[in-house]
Formats: C-alpha cells, structure tokens, sequence
C-alpha cells in the first residue's frame, strides 16, 4: 500500500484545526466524508437535524476542496454506497490503496466501537487521535473523577475556569462567585423585549438536502418550513455575534423563562453550530467574557452562557464516557410506562406539553427548561420507560448527539442513574410552570386545582411519583422533607391526590410503533 493518508471526518467533526488534519499536507491525505443511512436512521432524526448535518456536510467539503484538499464525498443516493461508516472506510481505504487511516474519536460510544474494529478489519493500519477540541479530555476527566464519592458539576466547572482562566481575577472568580443561577431565574415579564434570532435562508446546496431528505426520510418526525440553521462557519460567527449584541444582556436573567409561542427568546441557539464542529466553544465564551468586560453585558449573565460551555457540556461528555455503556439500560426507578403518543403529536390540551411538541416540530428545538421541566419533568413523575424517552429526546433536537443527550436525559431529567449526576430527581408539580411560563394562563388545567376534573396533570403525577418512590427518595436530604408535608395531609386529600393520578395515566395513549425507530 503506497497510497495516501485517508482522513475520515465524521458529521460532527467539521473543524478545519480537526486534529486529523494538522500537520497533513495536502499532495499526500484523502479526506473522507459520508452520508450513510445508518446515522440517518439508527433512531429515526429529524428532517432538519439530517438537513442540517448533511448541508453542513457539504458545505465543509466544498470549503476543503476551494482551499485545495481532496475530498472523496460519498452523497447517500450514490451507487454502491454501503450506509454505514465502516463500510464506507473499507471501500475508500481500497480504492485510494490508503497506507493508513487517521480518524479523530467519535462522539458517540455506539461508533467508537466501530472504529476501533478498523485495525483488524482494514489492510492499512489505523490511527484514533484525541477528540481535543473539547477543553477536558476523557482520561483527564476520568483523573478528576477517580476517587470522588460525588461527581458534581460545579466543582469540575470551577476547575475548567482555573483552567481557561476565563472570569477570574488570579486564583478567584471576578465578581466574587462562582455562580450567578440564584439572579437568573425571572419569571417573563412585560419588560421583555425579545429581539429576533438571525435565520439564514437555505442556499442551493440546503435545498438539494431538503429535497432529498423529502425524498428519502419522508417518514420522519419534524417538518423543513422553517429551516434556518447556520451550517457555515461564516454563519455560525455572524449568529454568535448577533447573540452577544443583541440577546446575551438579558439571556442570564430569563434564561429559564417559557413564552408560549415564542420559540428562542434570549437564549444563545449555537449549540447546533457548537456541536457540528462549526464554531469554536471557547471563541464563544471569549466572545462573552469580552462583553462583560466592555461593559456590554452583566456578570450574571456571561456567567450563566460561560457555565454552560465550559462546565455543563464538558461535564456532560466526561460523565457519557465514564457511565458508558450501562447508562444507555439504566433504569433506577424503575419506569416503564410507554411513551405517550402526544410527545409525537402534540395532541394534548396541557398547553405547554403542546407548544413544547411544536417547537420541536417546527424547529427541532426547544431550549433547556422546557426539556428539563416540562417534557422532562412529565416523563418523570408519569414514570415513562427511560429508553423511550432517550430515543425520542435523541431523534427530534438538532444538536441532539447521543453523549451530550444520553446523561441529560437518563441520568439528569429521569434520575435513571439512581443519582450519580444530579443530586435530586427534578420532579415539580404545574406550581414551577405556572411561576416560570404563561402557559397556564390560558390552558384547560388550573395549576390551583390541586385534584379531580380541571386539575393541572402535572400536580397529582408528581405527588404519585413521591409516593411510588418513597423508599428510595426519603433517604435524599434534599427531598425527604417532601413526604413530611404528605404525611401532614389528610387521607382524603391523599387519596384525592393518587386518584386523580391514576386516572391520569389510564387516559394516557402510548404512541405507536415506528415514530422513533422502525
């Protein structure tokens, strides 16, 4: 084999300083890039997440290629395409007649495995290079895990700002703490003045995707009438910039604020652009940190964005690793009630389950509140079947990948990890979506009525979740106080609660097969 490198880059590794690239001349390396079915339908994604990925795609391709690169860029409709990565990698390996192959570590344990068969299933040998674009690696987070009885994430975050050096003033945080969450929990108010997010107009190469996602994924959830996702390194900065102007002032103090109806409001929505490898995190954090200290936006709030890049996702992909691959059948509480056929509908007069279900309809989004509190909140307390509820969260966000998806929904919205990750279930009644959203204001439930006809859903299910998992809740400090305040009520008013629940779940309609996976 006298041929040259062969370099595959995978969907979400579209980073011109891609650590398979450095140091490569471009008269001796291939590079290697996919559309298979597998990825497209291993659960089924949808239409605008596979859009987006595969516009952005090809849109890195062509940037490659202008830049004087050899792309061999396998389209999904091409003749002898086998659909899968290692099939793909066997055939471009012979074709090019590769001496070896260089590929970066996969996001994703399911492909990791994969590619690690490559040594032995390949005639050339094969190089699996660190994914560094992330701040932490896997081994240096497996070093800060290594002894501690509690993995939290504020104290992996306080380290990730020693290390950047990002907000602080020497060994100190600036402003004097660490975390500024207490000022950012505003209920939305008539100050609000929400500006509009940047949506960038489909070109030629995203509706040819469109239309062959039309074709050969009709059968997926989500529609393509409103796409406007960056899927260029050029639009990915001008959204970033139009954030820090524009949003970031505000984003800390209503970042979990819910608008029905109004889909974005301050948050930053460049995790799609973060999580494809076409805008750089730490660009972003520095982005933010500059607006603070120009005076532009306040500490609360670059905090709050910084926390979530260099603590939350970091954090998150250390702990997918380290639970990996029991997370994926973790089932703590053992929950297994089928997913309700209105997580796929939207067909549920609980208005915030509906506009919910909308937004991630129309724009294979919904920021983290209403996925934490709301759709993940209901399939907690209703005792939904974990797995269920991972490959519907998996296949209708866009940024959605399985190890920044997997530890927030098993382990962070369903506890099904019994508590490693997050110190309590986040379990709440329609008290905190009535506080934190309009949605109650006009739904057919009253968060007041506590049970019976006309009561909010979400009240009776969480006190039926309390109930159900009290021998393993009440050892938590952090919830046992619960059942003092159940245990004061009287029967009645407890049996109104279970009543009401029950009844509740009976109604429940699960969806049908095939939405998720065929």
């Amino acid at each position: 084999m006298s041929g040259p490198i062969l370099v595959p880059i995978l969907g979400d590794q579209l980073t011109r300083t891609l650590a398979s690239l450095r140091g490569r001349t471009k008269d001796d390396t291939v590079i290697l890039m996919m559309e298979v079915r597998d990825e497209a339908t291993y659960v089924k994604h949808h239409k605008t997440k596979i859009t987006l990925i595969f516009s952005a795609m090809r849109h890195f391709a062509a940037e490659l290629e202008d830049a004087g690169w050899t792309v061999d860029y396998i389209k999904l409709t091409d003749s002898g395409n086998t659909h899968s990565f290692s099939g793909e990698v066997a055939r471009a390996a012979k074709r090019h007649d590769a001496r070896e192959v260089k590929v970066v570590e996969s996001g994703e344990w399911r492909v990791q495995q994969a590619i690690k068969d490559w040594n032995s299933d390949l005639e050339c040998p094969v190089e699996i290079l660190d994914d560094d674009r992330f701040l932490c690696s896997i081994p240096e987070f497996f070093g800060w895990a290594q002894g501690r009885k509690m993995l939290r994430m504020e104290n992996f975050y306080r380290e990730m700002r020693r290390k950047t050096g990002l907000l602080m003033d020497g060994d100190d945080p600036i402003g004097g703490e660490w975390n500024y969450d207490k000022e950012n929990r505003a209920s939305p108010d008539d100050a609000m003045d929400v500006p509009d997010t940047p949506k960038f107009a489909p070109g030629a190469i995203t509706q040819d995707v469109i239309e062959l996602v039309e074709a050969e994924f009709g059968d997926h959830f989500g529609g393509l009438d409103h796409f406007g996702w960056p899927v260029t390194s050029d639009d990915a900065e001008k959204a970033l910039d139009a954030f820090i102007e524009q949003r970031l002032p505000d984003f800390g103090k209503y970042q979990d604020a819910m608008v029905h109806g109004s889909d974005d409001l301050f948050h930053s929505m460049l995790s799609t652009s973060i999580n494809l490898g076409i805008l750089d995190p730490i660009k972003c954090c520095e982005a933010a940190e500059a607006a603070y200290q120009s005076g532009t936006a306040p500490i609360n709030a670059v905090e709050g964005f910084i926390r979530q890049i260099i603590g939350w996702r970091e954090y998150i992909r250390g702990m997918y690793w380290l639970e990996m691959p029991e997370l994926r059948d973790a089932n703590h509480l053992k929950a297994e009630r089928p997913l309700p056929d209105f997580y796929w509908t939207g067909e549920t007069d609980m208005r915030c389950m509906a506009d919910c279900v909308r937004s991630t309809h129309e724009n294979a989004h919904a920021h983290h509140i209403q996925r934490l509190m709301v759709l993940g909140n209901f399939a907690l307390i209703a005792g939904i079947k974990p797995q269920d509820v991972e490959d519907w969260f998996l296949a209708v966000y866009a940024d959605a990948y399985e190890w920044v998806e997997l530890p927030n929904v098993a382990a962070m919205a369903l506890h099904a990890d019994g508590g490693k990750l997050a110190s309590k279930p986040y379990a709440a009644s329609g008290n905190y979506i009535n506080k934190m959203s309009d949605y109650c204001k006009e739904c057919s439930y009253s968060p007041s009525k506590k049970s019976g006809e006309g009561a909010c859903p979400f009240g009776p299910l969480y006190w039926d979740f309390m109930v159900r998992n009290r021998d393993f809740l009440q050892k938590n400090p952090r919830v046992s106080r619960v059942f003092s305040t159940w245990d004061r009520m009287d029967e009645d008013k407890r049996g109104d609660y279970l009543d009401s629940a029950e009844q509740i779940l009976d109604d429940l309609k699960p969806a049908k097969a095939g939405w998720a996976r065929d």
